[in-house]
């Protein structure tokens, strides 16, 4: 599943009043973190992660990394907090149509 600008843009706005939901810290992206996740995208689809304070690149390379693991879709990375999606089997939110 790839997201549109449409639909990333609709997931931002309703990420916005979030609070991260997963820290990522300094021992990096090790399996209870990964198992944090997928349980939190279980949950609630949407999620904010809290990354370490890294460069851009390597915050980038680490929410590819968090999606490409958990078969999710980055919606946001602004300063030290990531947004990735995954619809459920029941969807909860209802995303916009392309």
């Amino acid at each position: 599943m790839t997201l549109t600008g449409k639909q990333k843009n609709y997931l931002r706005g309703v990420a916005h009043n979030l609070n991260p939901i997963v820290t990522i810290g300094g021992k990096g992206l090790t399996d209870a973190v990964m198992n944090e996740v997928e349980l939190a995208l279980n949950q609630h689809e949407l999620v904010k992660i809290k990354l370490p304070s890294n460069s851009k690149s390597e915050k980038v390379a680490l929410v590819a990394q968090i999606t490409g693991q958990s078969n999710s879709e980055p919606v946001q990375l602004i300063g030290r907090v990531g947004v990735i999606y995954r619809a459920n089997d029941e969807p909860k939110i209802v995303l916009p149509s392309i």
